[in-house]
């Protein structure tokens, strides 16, 4: 299996990326695309001896989307960009999946333009695995379509409720409509038409989950417009950070805590492993007929790593395909 990356995508690319797609075939023994400029490229592959020896081979990309560029302005100027060419490499059958921890908004808008979407969708979703007091859960969308009408949220609905399916092995997801109260009547024009339309569609349907019930495990699958899911995405990330750097400095600040801390590296270590996105690796972009992990843009060369290793399983393992028939087989709702 091949697994094209976007060699320029990311705050630190195209280091970060070659290192961890790198890791991903030394260690997962995959076939990896770096696409990106090859002068840079190869730059970096000089700085690990074993380059040659792993199934790598260098795609060049002339064009870099800048991550002030807008996406589709910026697509339509620069065709031969490293996001569009490596979803060509997908779409002509070169490799299985797209990797990207570029800009956001041009992975969604390639992956739409050369891909198209699945029969019964019209729009894509990020759907990031977050953890839970229960296990994880599904949030979609998390940024891939900010504005939405109420029959997109249904589609979320079905395509996390197949995703959940398939990666957290619920038979049956719980799919809750994210709204600023339980009550069907709370929310805006589009939660309410929404929740009104979610009862009818054919998805384990729990009601509204208010914020604080993502966390506490209230639904396996959380669905809210792009802006509304990236804005508690980036705000749950915040939250950890600031509690492990809070718990971090509370526990070394004493000679006794430090001591303490000694005792409890492993529970430490456990917890910071739950929560760390780096663990995930980046989120599907879901609806789209095509295989994409969209990565964090300050992605660690372990969070690389693990997005091109998602990205094989999705695509190996008979995931997408399963989806992809689950969710046609509902039809369009609009």
């Amino acid at each position: 299996m091949r697994i094209a990356v976007d060699a320029m995508g990311g705050d630190h690319a195209p280091r970060r990326p070659v290192d961890g797609a790198l890791a991903a075939a030394r260690h997962l023994g995959l076939g990896i695309d770096l696409v990106g400029r090859s002068d840079l490229v190869r730059a970096e592959l000089v700085r690990h001896p074993d380059a040659e020896a792993l199934d790598v081979s260098v795609v060049d990309a002339p064009d870099v989307v800048d991550m002030h560029d807008s996406a589709a302005q910026a697509l339509r100027r620069k065709p031969r960009s490293s996001v569009m060419v490596a979803a060509g490499r997908v779409r002509d059958g070169h490799a299985a999946a797209l990797v990207s921890a570029g800009h956001t908004g041009a992975a969604v808008v390639a992956a739409h333009a050369v891909f198209g979407m699945i029969e019964g969708v019209d729009r894509p979703a990020l759907a990031p695995v977050i953890p839970t007091k229960m296990g994880s859960a599904v949030l979609l969308d998390a940024g891939a379509t900010v504005e939405c009408r109420p029959p997109h949220l249904v589609q979320f609905g079905i395509l996390g409720s197949a995703y959940a399916r398939v990666v957290l092995g619920v038979e049956q997801p719980r799919v809750g409509l994210l709204s600023i109260g339980e009550e069907e009547s709370k929310g805006t024009e589009l939660t309410r038409e929404a929740h009104r339309l979610m009862k009818q569609a054919p998805v384990c349907f729990v009601g509204n989950v208010e914020a604080r019930g993502i966390f506490a495990g209230e639904a396996d699958v959380v669905v809210a417009d792009g802006f509304t899911g990236n804005v508690a995405l980036k705000l749950s990330e915040g939250v950890v950070e600031m509690v492990e750097d809070l718990l971090r400095e509370e526990l070394q600040s004493t000679f006794s805590s430090q001591m303490g801390y000694l005792l409890s590296q492993r529970a430490f270590r456990r917890f910071r492993k739950r929560v760390d996105y780096s663990e995930y690796g980046g989120a599907p972009l879901l609806g789209t007929a095509g295989v994409v992990v969209v990565a964090h843009g300050r992605s660690s060369v372990k969070a690389i790593r693990n997005a091109v290793a998602q990205a094989a399983r999705f695509a190996g393992e008979g995931g997408w395909e399963r989806m992809q028939k689950d969710v046609t087989a509902v039809g369009r709702i609009s």
